[in-house]
């Protein structure tokens, strides 16, 4: 009877041991840190809405652009005088003077509808696919219209030899009236003439500006002289 009394008294007082004890909470297991795999993924998705939001930029300007809503990126200044040094200034001026007289829509282009205007008026009419032929073997940004320095390549290329008895920019270096065959670097016929032309083009150019610069100062004088005309003959009226 004493063992099993004393029995009972051990069992007891374990179970009030095991109450008065605080439970253990359940420990946070650690997270697990991402893999190269995810990392990876991440980056990618990342980069991948960069793209689209610069994509989406870009588009946007350019429809806002077309809708007239924002200015065109200024684009480089193109200089005849400087990148064509093989023509004189006189064939500049008749080039640009041509240029501008079929540049019937004042945009500072030549379209495929212009360009056949003016084989017409020059009597080498094209074929709509030759009109095409003519404005691609020059066209080096791929609008399908002919720029001011691309109507000048024509000339330059004709001038070099480049271009085709059958071409129809041929034609239109011929029949234009504007001699390139024999002036300028592009013209010598060897090394030795070329260098002499080269170091004379400086002094052609300077005489040529100093020809319109005479000549703007005779249409000065006149024009004064012809006003102190009409002043003396209003004055003889009036008295």
């Amino acid at each position: 009877m004493a063992s099993e009394e004393l029995a009972k008294k051990l069992q007891s007082r374990r179970a009030a041991t095991q109450e008065a004890e605080p439970r253990a909470e359940p420990r946070a297991e650690p997270r697990a840190e991402a893999g190269p795999q995810e990392a990876e993924a991440s980056c990618s998705s990342s980069s991948s809405s960069s793209s689209s939001a610069e994509l989406s930029a870009v588009l946007t300007r350019r429809q806002d652009i077309n809708d007239g809503n924002a200015a065109s990126r200024p684009t480089r200044v193109f200089n005849p005088y400087t990148e064509f040094k093989e023509f004189s200034r006189k064939q500049i001026k008749d080039m640009e003077a041509m240029f501008k007289r079929y540049d019937t829509g004042r945009d500072g282009f030549i379209d495929l509808m212009e360009l056949k205007l003016m084989m017409e008026k020059l009597g080498a009419p094209q074929t709509h696919l030759g009109l095409k032929n003519m404005i691609k073997e020059v066209d080096e940004d791929f609008d399908g219209k002919l720029s001011y320095r691309e109507f000048l390549l024509i000339f330059r290329r004709a001038a070099a030899g480049e271009l085709t008895e059958e071409s129809g920019l041929m034609a239109l270096a011929r029949l234009s009236e504007i001699n390139v065959s024999t002036e300028g670097v592009m013209g010598a016929k060897d090394f030795f003439e070329a260098k002499v032309q080269a170091l004379s083009l400086g002094s052609k150019f300077e005489a040529e500006i100093q020809e319109e610069k005479d000549e703007r100062k005779r249409q000065e004088v006149d024009k004064k002289q012809r006003q102190a005309a009409f002043k003396q003959l209003q004055s003889a009226f009036c008295s």
